[in-house]
């Protein structure tokens, strides 16, 4: 079993997690922060949705089998911060991935692995815009600072969480 959360990355935001999502529930009223795209995903079953915990989707999975979750992100990061003039860099999010094996009877389910990634959303326009300007950045870099960045990837890689 698998569950995947969209959580805040910043400290200072995940100390107020619980306020913020609930702001975002009373702005957004029968909407999701998290669900699983069924017609991508190949593998999963029994995907389960909450409907009280808006950034958490569950589903089972045989590890012996090919599989692939695709998530949808409802929110942007640009929502959870403060409007000042324009141009809000937004909050970064981290999705995070839990995986349990089995428990025994009356035993928890034993924790098998995590791992997590930082995101941020934006809407189309937005992110072309900031993938640009990153783009250009890192360009202007010399070569021995940009080798400290991460190559871009087609899908999003998910690293160990120690």
């Amino acid at each position: 079993q698998s569950v995947v959360r969209v959580v805040f990355h910043d400290r200072r935001l995940q100390y107020s997690e619980q306020q913020q999502l609930e702001g975002w529930r009373w702005s957004r009223p029968g909407d999701r922060i998290l669900d699983i795209d069924i017609p991508l995903s190949v593998g999963i079953l029994e995907p389960q949705i909450h409907p009280t915990l808006l950034n958490t989707v569950e589903f089972l999975w045989d590890p012996s089998r090919r599989t692939s979750v695709f998530v949808q992100v409802h929110c942007i990061s640009t929502e959870f911060t403060l409007r000042k003039n324009g141009g809000e860099k937004g909050v970064p999010f981290r999705i995070q991935i839990d995986t349990y094996g089995v428990g025994g009877k009356g035993d928890p389910p034993e924790h098998l692995h995590s791992a997590s990634c930082l995101v941020k959303v934006f809407k189309p326009k937005g992110a072309d815009r900031k993938q640009k300007t990153d783009r250009e950045k890192v360009e202007k870099q010399p070569a021995p600072e940009r080798e400290k960045f991460q190559p871009a990837y087609e899908s999003t890689v998910l690293a160990e969480v120690g």
